[in-house]
């Protein structure tokens, strides 16, 4: 299992919110690659960038920040927040991006979803947030009626390279994980499973480790110093040597 540092971007600075809600904004900085990189030099391999009024406005706002942490981090990244055009998709591609993730589109239009997984084989991720099993959209703001592990199943029957699952009412607080609702997504398909949502402690990663996901997201508690990038690191390492 990778650990998974995020960087969420919010009119240009690094933000990070809880449970999604745009009042409960705190600030980190006003230099998102500057981010990016103190994470890769601290170990990181894989960086998730977020660019939060792209999911409420549902257009990026950020592209520059974003393409100057492809062009500077030295590591793969994973980009969500709006993406709902081929020509973002194609941009983002071009720029370097390794996965593209797309969320609200799979709800609000399906079939340019599937042409997208169908256009970009093994770029695509599907970012499903979830509240009581319940997928939500349009940067959190709705929650649908959809049952999250059906979507799951159909994304994957779809073509999608892989899943960003978030437990939105662990996201922020720092109050652990949902590891039942992680075992339940594992249990259900077999493309690779990024889990989000309430990292903390080096107990959260083993348990995450444990269910058989394939990677996690760590952001307030790195940025508040609950855990380092280096321990959290050697635990999962720790895990996966077993």
């Amino acid at each position: 299992m990778i650990v998974i540092p995020a960087v969420d971007i919010r009119q240009g600075k690094v933000v990070r919110l809880v449970e999604g809600l745009p009042d409960s904004e705190t600030t980190f900085g006003d230099d998102p690659a500057e981010w990016a990189r103190r994470w890769v030099s601290e170990g990181a391999e894989y960086l998730h960038i977020v660019d939060l009024d792209g999911a409420f406005e549902g257009e990026p706002k950020n592209l520059e920040c974003v393409k100057e942490i492809i062009e500077t981090a030295g590591v793969p990244i994973e980009f969500g927040g709006g993406v709902r055009e081929t020509p973002l998709v194609q941009t983002l591609a071009d720029a370097g991006a390794d996965r593209i993730i797309i969320g609200s589109a799979v709800i609000d239009d399906r079939p340019w979803a599937d042409l997208i997984f169908e256009a970009f084989p093994l770029r695509i991720a599907v970012g499903i947030d979830a509240r009581e099993g319940r997928v939500a959209i349009h940067g959190w703001t709705e929650v649908t009626d959809i049952d999250a592990l059906e979507l799951a199943r159909e994304c994957e029957a779809a073509g999608a390279a892989a899943l960003i699952y978030t437990d939105i009412s662990r996201d922020g607080k720092m109050e652990g994980t949902n590891i039942d609702a992680m075992r339940a997504v594992v249990e259900t398909i077999e493309i690779p499973i990024i889990a989000s949502g309430g990292v903390t402690t080096i107990d959260d990663i083993l348990a995450l480790a444990a269910t058989g996901c394939d990677g996690c997201i760590i952001g307030r508690a790195l940025y508040e110093g609950r855990i380092s990038l280096p321990e959290a690191l050697q635990a999962a390492e720790s895990v996966s040597g077993q």
